[in-house]
């Protein structure tokens, strides 16, 4: 469940040292981070699809993310995770369960909400690719290759709307052949939202089953 939330939406911001990288689709990435980096918070609403032809899986779904900062919100496949900036909850209504671990517990190098707009800055080559039209819009794509030739993914295509610089749709396909695709459907910016949003209430919880991790 934590991989295919964190796959979703987002890693790492560190500084570039890649010279043959593309430099227009560098150009792009920053400008889509740098424009990210003056919002005060992010509400995304966003449609998933993960295929895989060989094994005759196709699975859609659709969730939603808000971030602030580091924290965030999701809700994904029945289940809500959120991050305070210290831990990470993770509510299953249907089992009536609250997983709850450490920041540092976390998967080192997965994508998580609040680094969706800047997990290419390492870990990745990147070049330019297809521009396409897309219901209107006009969606040029990097193509992502990761350096460790030991990684699961063997490319991601991110796709950017050049009228607006914001992500609209990434692409993941991986080593065994499984597509993860997931499309932006709303993107609002500097919404007023709860301060509660990023906090846990553990008395709204009374009858679930807590594991602190």
């Amino acid at each position: 469940m934590r991989k295919i939330i964190t796959t979703v939406i987002l890693i790492l911001s560190i500084s570039f040292a890649f010279a043959q990288d593309d430099a227009k689709a560098k150009k792009l990435l920053d400008d889509v981070s740098n424009k990210i980096s003056k919002y005060e918070n992010i509400y995304i609403q966003f449609k998933y699809n993960l295929d895989n032809t060989k094994e005759k899986v196709h699975q859609e779904t659709r969730g939603d993310v808000t971030m602030k900062g580091d924290l965030y919100n999701v809700n994904f496949l029945g289940t809500n995770q959120f991050f305070d900036g210290k831990k990470t909850y993770t509510i299953i209504t249907e089992d009536e369960e609250v997983n709850i671990s450490d920041a540092e517990d976390n998967e080192e190098g997965t994508i998580t909400p609040s680094k969706f707009f800047t997990f290419y800055k390492k870990g990745f080559n990147y070049k330019w690719d297809i521009i396409q039209d897309l219901s209107g819009r006009k969606i040029q794509y990097i193509k992502l290759i990761p350096i460790d030739s030991n990684s699961d993914i063997k490319q991601i295509l991110l796709g950017v709307d050049i009228n607006t610089n914001h992500i609209y749709k990434l692409i993941e396909t991986g080593n065994n052949g499984t597509v993860t695709t997931l499309t932006v459907s709303e993107f609002k910016t500097d919404q007023a939202i709860s301060k509660t949003l990023f906090t846990f209430d553990k008395s709204k919880y009374e009858n679930y089953i807590i594991n602190d991790l």
